[in-house]
């Protein structure tokens, strides 16, 4: 399965999807798995097998990305400690226990959800434009049982979960970049309690010899993560240039792309 040619494909696709993941606040995740399971379905990867191992690869990709992001975003202190806490319970039992759910479904259900998921978060960033004053937010309970949800949702998408997070901090009175600061900082835990699912529930897929760990392909899973780390904080910067509105935009429009590549993917 490996080529050395597509380790420069992985490591280019890595430059590309760091510089949004920190531009726009999310770990790369929805980026990341139409590009996966288009180049591992070239490689030769069995039809049944590509979306899975497109996912779990996304996910552990994801932990050195959303790990970049978040300390970027810690050093311009727009990340909310005390709400990370609170729903770090929940976004670590949900994110496990979805893999389990995740490697029991058929590749075409998994990338038709990924499809949907994403048309609906393009929706929620071009539909909310404003948000009043939230007078009644979330108390711990609260928080805890959206965070199981958002780590549900995650593990099923190989998502870091800002496309839920950031709409539902905002929704908590959150400021935009302090919000995709808080976003990127759960999404560490998501891509470290996604990977280790994604490995045990389909350790029965390992292969040594092509370097396949359950449904992590370990080639693309290194080369697309160091190449993504050193473009995180560049968008980061670059993220204070922009207004929140046009960062929700930029998310909103790359959401309805990746959609419409998994569906294309998906019926192929």
């Amino acid at each position: 399965m490996s080529e050395p040619i597509f380790i420069l494909y992985y490591i280019a696709a890595g430059l590309g999807v760091g510089f949004l993941a920190g531009l726009v606040g999310v770990g790369g995740g929805g980026m990341a798995v139409p590009i996966f399971a288009f180049l591992f379905s070239i490689q030769g990867v069995a039809n049944n097998e590509v979306i899975h191992l497109a996912l779990g690869t996304s996910m552990a990709s994801m932990i050195i990305t959303t790990l970049g992001s978040m300390r970027a975003h810690y050093k311009k202190k727009n990340v909310d400690s005390i709400m990370v806490i609170k729903m770090l319970c929940g976004v670590l039992v949900g994110t496990f226990c979805a893999t389990f759910v995740a490697s029991y479904l058929q590749g075409a259900y998994l990338a038709g959800f990924f499809s949907v998921f994403m048309l609906y978060i393009a929706y929620k960033m071009f539909r909310n434009t404003e948000h009043e004053y939230n007078q009644n937010p979330h108390r711990a309970v609260g928080n805890i049982a959206i965070g199981s949800v958002v780590g549900s949702v995650s593990a099923l998408v190989s998502i870091s979960g800002a496309g839920l997070i950031i709409p539902y901090l905002v929704q908590q009175n959150f400021e935009v970049k302090r919000a995709i600061g808080t976003s990127a900082a759960i999404g560490f835990p998501i891509a470290l309690s996604g990977s280790l699912g994604y490995m045990l529930n389909g350790w029965g897929n390992t292969d040594w010899d092509s370097l396949i760990l359950g449904y992590i392909y370990l080639p693309a899973m290194i080369s697309f993560s160091i190449s993504s780390y050193f473009t995180t904080s560049l968008g980061v910067r670059c993220a204070d240039y922009f207004p929140s509105k046009t960062l929700k935009k930029i998310v909103g429009i790359l959401c309805v792309l990746l959609s419409f590549k998994m569906l294309i993917q998906a019926l192929n």
